[in-house]
């Protein structure tokens, strides 16, 4: 690979976010666990209308993968498009892309991932706290490309409580890989003084070449498609699957009683293999500006001012061996305001505005977008009515969105479309009897298409294919229902439910039964156009945790069994099913997960701590004609821990175990899982210390 980007502001080479770990490596679940992105107010996920789940401490540390799809892939309803160790962005019941939006903070991620699945997210899991998942629309507050779900990574760059020790607070941590010979170095630091408050963190990566269990391709792929005489197929190791990244941030806040204020910059230097091409690398460079704060009751009948802007510049260069190729590039910002208003006769709630713009560039042979301008300005109101058992939430956004392009020689004269969205939503959570919910949303989406359904023509080598958009484009419109239920006390906790969307107009990129020779190469690419048809998906999720013994009486429930002796014995199962397939001709979507399920035995005793955990994927044999059915597997992990406690310093080792029986993996959500399997067996060993 060619020498790693100079990080001008890199000037510690590792850090980890700042979060506070439990003193065990047991990824307990918990309801009473706080999301602040389903809703403008933070509750807790048992009063959350819309599934989430949200990983930090040691489900974080335990799941902490390159790429933010693999860190969430274990997730419910959570799969990944597994572009290879360098590339992956979160599925989430089936719908990928634009129909999940990513944040940090808050604020959009801006960078190129929804344009093509070999573009990595601009934000390394090293560097957060807490990752945030809202599993169905999330349009009143995040806008209608949240059809899936909305992922928020949070760091702690700009603080939002007073720095009240004496001492810097912090962590370090380090871990070292044997499937792809990884070495991550991250760290994070918080000090200050009154008021004022400051925070430094910074990570480092390296990964070899990815070690895999027999053939790269998969056997259909060999079986149909035999290699070219003299050629040999890849075995044992998945080729141009090295990967470098490094990465720092640092921020400051001013906190007073009565709200805060705080500004942050960070950058993001990556250098990955594509996997899809043997001698193609991305080098990716993001810098970012953030600006947050907080006014508390500022005026009667006002609960919070709360306001966020981050600013993105972010560009990568695709290299074919040393020769500089298609340029992809974005600058732009996000900006929100949201009020809380106090209760007005039975209403409380939030309104808000939302401000997008961006620039978008292709530079380049293989660029098959023209540079485009976006703009997208939105309203939105949120309210919320309670009852004794019950609490009523309802709401609408109206988005206005705007893309421009410019003259280009390969795509024609400029372009522009404006589009206006509306969509609505209602739910209920409803609490029978303490310690159960019952929550139910409906919800109206219109989703705008993107300027790549829009404007693409052009060969797309990521894909393998020529992708043409349709710029006569409407809006794609959706009704989701949403049905849950919780139980967060008791010998069971956890939640499960189901969902329904039905499309209109869904745009689908659909083979068009032609081809494209290109001129100067000879080769030849299969043509997919973008059409709007109509699509259903349905499915749902189980998560349970049976707590077999508990450590206390004081803590345990009634039901519960107790160990005198202070160990902790979990059962923690998982269960996710997502069935999507083209109304107008019966036939199944294209990369759909399959049936998938988890066992988990977590187990605590003093400072140890152990898991045993199977993941199951089945056969997916719904898919379409241009895919090839995915067998399916079983992947065995296990992990163990120990934490020693020195005065105010904590430090926690930890081994695991990943796909020890060396099972072959493929997921069919990914465009590459016939030539790049997952990960081999392998054994990773971290430490962790706090203070």
């Amino acid at each position: 690979m060619k020498s790693f980007p100079t990080f001008a502001i890199t000037s510690l080479s590792f850090a980890l976010p700042a979060f506070s770990q439990s003193r065990d490596l047991l990824p307990v679940t918990t309801l009473d666990e706080m999301v602040v992105t389903g809703s403008p107010e933070a509750r807790s996920l048992f009063e959350q209308l819309q599934p989430a789940t949200v990983l930090k401490d040691r489900a974080l540390l335990l799941n902490l993968q390159g790429t933010l799809g693999e860190t969430l892939a274990r997730e419910a309803g959570v799969s990944s498009t597994s572009f290879g160790p360098g590339a992956s962005r979160p599925i989430i019941r089936g719908l990928g892309d634009d129909r999940v939006r990513i944040l940090q903070n808050g604020t959009s991620i801006l960078d190129v991932s929804n344009v093509s699945p070999d573009h990595a997210v601009a934000s390394d899991p090293l560097s957060m706290s807490a990752i945030e998942v809202v599993r169905g629309p999330a349009t009143l507050l995040y806008g209608p490309n949240t059809l899936g779900g909305v992922v928020n990574m949070i760091d702690e760059r700009i603080p939002t409580e007073r720095f009240e020790d004496k001492w810097p607070s912090g962590n370090f941590s380090s871990a070292f890989g044997s499937a792809d010979d990884s070495e991550a170095y991250s760290g994070g630091l918080t000090f200050g003084k009154g008021p004022l408050v400051f925070h430094f963190d910074g990570f480092s990566r390296e990964t070899e070449d990815l070690a895999i269990p027999g053939f790269a391709r998969s056997a259909r792929l060999r079986a149909t498609s035999p290699l070219a005489a003299g050629e040999i197929e890849p075995y044992g190791i998945l080729p141009n699957s090295a990967t470098e990244s490094k990465g720092a941030g640092l921020g400051a806040s001013y906190v007073w009683d009565k709200g805060y204020f705080g500004l942050s910059y960070s950058g993001v230097d990556s250098l990955y293999g594509t996997v899809a091409e043997p001698d193609v690398t991305i080098d990716l460079r993001q810098r970012r500006w953030d600006f947050r704060g907080a006014f508390h009751e500022p005026a009667a009948r006002i609960k919070e001012l709360e306001y966020k802007f981050g600013y993105t510049d972010y560009g990568h260069t695709e290299f074919e061996g040393a020769t500089p190729g298609t340029d992809f590039l974005i600058e732009g910002y996000n900006g929100r305001v949201e009020l809380q208003h106090a209760k007005a006769g039975p209403f409380e709630g939030t309104v808000g505005f939302e401000t997008r713009h961006d620039e978008f560039s292709a530079l380049g042979a293989e660029a098959f977008l023209p540079t485009v301008d976006n703009d997208v300005n939105s309203l939105f109101i949120f309210e919320e009515v309670p009852f004794d058992k019950l609490r009523l939430q309802f709401g609408a956004r109206y988005d206005r969105q705007g893309n421009e392009t410019e003259p280009n020689p390969a795509f024609g004269p400029g372009m522009e479309r404006t589009f206006d969205a509306f969509s609505t939503s209602a739910g209920i959570v409803y609490n029978p009897v303490p310690d159960y919910a019952v929550a139910l949303s409906l919800a109206y989406t219109q989703r705008p298409p993107t300027y790549v359904e829009l404007f693409a023509n052009g060969p797309h080598v990521a894909t393998g294919s020529y992708e043409i958009g349709d710029t006569s484009l409407d809006t794609e419109d959706s009704i989701s229902i949403d049905l849950s239920v919780k139980k967060k006390a008791g010998r069971v906790t956890g939640s499960a439910g189901v969902f329904y969307y039905r499309f209109d107009d869904f745009i689908s990129l659909s083979p068009t039964g032609t081809d494209f020779t290109d001129p100067d190469s000879g080769d030849v690419l299969p043509i997919f156009a973008y059409e709007p048809v109509g699509a259903d998906f349905h499915g749902g999720e189980v998560e349970a945790t049976i707590h077999l013994l508990e450590p206390v009486a004081a803590e345990a429930d009634a039901k519960s069994p107790v160990s005198a002796s202070g160990q902790r014995l979990d059962l923690t199962l998982r269960a996710d099913y997502t069935r999507a397939e083209n109304r107008d001709s019966n036939e199944p979507l294209p990369r759909i997960p399959p049936f998938r399920t988890l066992a988990a035995l977590d187990y605590e005793c003093g400072a140890w701590s152990a898991r045993l955990e199977g993941q199951y994927a089945a056969h997916q044999d719904r898919h379409d004609a241009n895919e090839l059915p995915t067998d399916s597997y079983l992947l065995v992990n296990a992990a163990l821990g120990y934490t020693l406690e020195l005065g105010d310093t904590k430090t926690s080792f930890y081994l695991k175990g990943v796909n020890l029986t060396d099972e072959e993996a493929r997921q069919s959500t990914s465009i590459l899982k016939d030539i790049a399997p997952m990960a081999g067996r392998g054994i990773v060993a971290g430490v962790r210390t706090e203070f």
